[in-house]
């Protein structure tokens, strides 16, 4: 009985361990292959859009009103304080959020050419946060003379698809 018990032992760790190495192989090829490959992410990303759409719709507008107060801030000294746009878009209440930008704003509106390009160069910066500061300042500059050659439906185009793409990343 005992050498029948051993060589079942022995069958089933051949046949039993082999298969969970393939399996556990095959798993982890196909999460980096997903990594790796643009097309997948971006079906990945769709996948994502369709999966969290309504929290995707609900975080577009804070995403933008971010990206346009951060800039704001930024450029005028409004607030004392200097935010990340991370915790402005994850920390803040969005209503406080909007009223520091109604107030950065001033006379101008959310619809104004002014809070447009605001929101372009914050979305932008994001974009760039992970280069150095003198890489970063130099493709500011390049991004500030391409956006003052757009028009301002060019620009409005341009803003909903930086801001959707971003509003992507926190859904990650």
């Amino acid at each position: 009985m005992k050498i029948l018990l051993k060589l079942l032992l022995v069958v089933f760790t051949c046949y039993a361990l082999p298969s969970q190495a393939w399996w556990l192989y095959s798993v982890n090829s196909t999460s980096t292959s997903v990594d790796v490959n643009p097309t997948n992410e971006q079906a990945h990303n769709e996948w994502l859009k369709k999966r969290f759409s309504k929290q995707h719709q609900q975080l577009i507008p804070i995403v933008a009103v971010a990206d346009m107060f951060f800039m704001c801030n930024q450029e005028r000294k409004f607030d004392k304080v200097d935010y990340k746009l991370s915790y402005l878009i994850t920390g803040m209440d969005k209503n406080t959020l909007a009223e520091k930008l109604g107030s950065c704003l001033g006379e101008d509106t959310m619809q104004s050419d002014v809070a447009l390009n605001f929101g372009l160069f914050g979305c932008f910066q994001e974009q760039l946060a992970h280069l150095p500061k003198a890489e970063r300042d130099q493709k500011m500059t390049l991004v500030k003379q391409a956006v003052s050659s757009l028009s301002h439906s060019e620009r409005k185009k341009s803003f909903t698809q930086c801001v959707t793409e971003q509003s992507i990343h926190y859904l990650k």
